[in-house]
């Protein structure tokens, strides 16, 4: 790896643990498509036995630390200084229907901010990660954000609205929006670290998402950042500081990627 700062070395060290069992499990998941009771129980415990193979991991290395994440909520709630934010599988549903775009997410939040990340898929093998001062990289190869500056020439990625979503229509009408805009038809992959990461690659220009929760892309925040990538966070709830709206891309098209969500340019 290019960085070798001490809690890089132990988030990474969480995932490559955690993504042994992880690739064990996922290995399973076709055998229990055809079975009676299906997936979804084989899932879940997939989901939290990964969770904590990477909680007993990092608090081996900082016990005191506090750790929101996905499965078991807030660990150590008094300590909001120095705070691990976990996602042990995000993409899902990806994984419980057999297809390979999944991640382990994990960021180091100190003092309220997103001091590095690493955002690991498995099954492809690639490492994005990133410590705030010190570049993105994916394995040991620098990335950058896309140098486009055209939005109409962009890949642009979405998630689309849940389906308990009380903001279906409002999704809905930006992503027509959006589509009206650009040639290519927007892309939907299904793991919201996966396209924040992506974005940070170059692979895609830009990604919006509504109704996110913080350990979906908290890593992916410095990663984006530290590729030269710009991060707005959009429309959020105060009550609800876990839950986020954000807005990635690159600088180039950042406005008027921004204007057409928030429907300041409908053609």
């Amino acid at each position: 790896m290019r960085l070798n700062s001490p809690q890089i070395n132990i988030i990474t060290r969480a995932c490559m643990k955690a993504s042994r069992s992880l690739i064990r499990d996922f290995g399973e998941i076709e055998n229990l498509q055809v079975s009676s009771k299906g997936p979804g129980d084989f899932v879940t415990s997939a989901d939290k036995r990964t969770e904590t193979i990477i909680i007993e991991e990092l608090q081996k290395a900082h016990p005191d630390y506090g750790i929101i994440t996905e499965e078991s909520g807030i660990i150590n709630k008094e300590n909001e200084n120095n705070r691990w934010i976990i996602d042990p599988i995000d993409g899902t549903t990806n994984f419980l229907n057999g297809v390979p775009q999944f991640a382990i997410s994990i960021g180091y939040e100190e003092k309220k901010e997103i001091k590095c990340g690493v955002i690991f898929d498995p099954i492809k093998n690639e490492m994005f990660y990133a410590e705030k001062g010190g570049g993105a990289f994916l394995n040991n190869s620098r990335i950058r954000v896309s140098s486009k500056k055209k939005l109409k020439d962009c890949l642009i990625i979405t998630g689309g609205p849940k389906h308990s979503s009380q903001n279906r229509d409002k999704i809905y009408s930006e992503y027509i929006n959006v589509s009206k805009n650009i040639l290519s038809p927007i892309r939907k992959f299904g793991s919201a670290a996966l396209d924040i990461s992506y974005v940070a690659a170059g692979r895609f220009d830009g990604y919006w998402q509504r109704e996110l929760n913080y350990w979906d892309i908290a890593a992916g925040l410095v990663i984006l950042r530290e590729a030269g990538g710009l991060v707005d966070f959009f429309e959020n709830d105060e009550k609800a500081p876990l839950k986020k709206n954000i807005l990635a891309s690159n600088s180039h098209i950042h406005n008027e990627l921004s204007d057409l969500i928030l429907k300041k340019n409908i053609e």
